[in-house]
């Protein structure tokens, strides 16, 4: 018997430097959301959204964002 096709999901991964200096890499962002007219500015915001979620899981407070860069560039 045949599978059925699941679905692909692309993603894109950065390399986040924060305002205390700390650096986290290769944090996946969907492809799908990146491009257009906003470039990579949509990965800040979900990468934000990411690190939200990681802070009440924690109880430690969200980092501030330095810098957002593609991995391997």
């Amino acid at each position: 018997m045949a599978k059925k096709p699941t679905a692909r999901s692309e993603f894109v991964f950065f390399d986040i430097v924060y305002e205390d200096g700390s650096q986290r890499s290769n944090r996946k962002v969907e492809a799908s959301l990146l491009g257009g007219l906003d470039g990579d500015e949509p990965a800040r915001t979900a990468i934000m959204d990411q690190d939200r979620a990681i802070s009440e899981k924690s109880g430690l407070p969200p980092l501030a964002i330095k810098t957002i860069k593609r991995s391997g560039k």
